[in-house]
């Protein structure tokens, strides 16, 4: 396993919890933020409980890549959902491109742990 697989996990696994903590912890900020995209509150709690156990993934795939793998298709599938719920709301287009952009990189980290296997 090479840096750049580390720091790619590192830098998803931040990202995905620091959106993750919000939504579990019903923040009321979070809370308007999801309702703005058509999201209950319900949900919003599944997704960051989603989001908490992605981040367990990408962290446990630095011992065992398959976990990597699973976790990081289902971060790029999360965050394209993610993109597609602000492109509805007919956000600006940087909220649309910021998931796409992790989930591109989501996808990139799915591709180095198979090609490092």
């Amino acid at each position: 396993m090479g840096i750049p697989v580390v720091v790619l996990t590192l830098l998803l696994a931040a990202v995905i919890l620091a959106a993750a903590v919000p939504k579990v912890a019903g923040q009321a900020q979070m809370r308007e933020r999801m309702a703005h995209l058509g999201v209950s509150p319900a949900r919003t709690r599944m997704i960051g409980g989603l989001e908490l156990l992605a981040v367990a993934g990408l962290l446990l795939g630095l011992l065992w890549w398959p976990i990597a793998v699973a976790a990081a298709v289902g971060v790029t599938l999360l965050l394209i959902g993610a993109a597609g719920y602000h492109a509805r709301a007919k956000d600006p287009v940087p909220a649309v491109l910021v998931p796409v952009v992790f989930a591109l990189a989501a996808a990139a980290l799915a591709v180095l742990h198979v090609l490092n296997a």
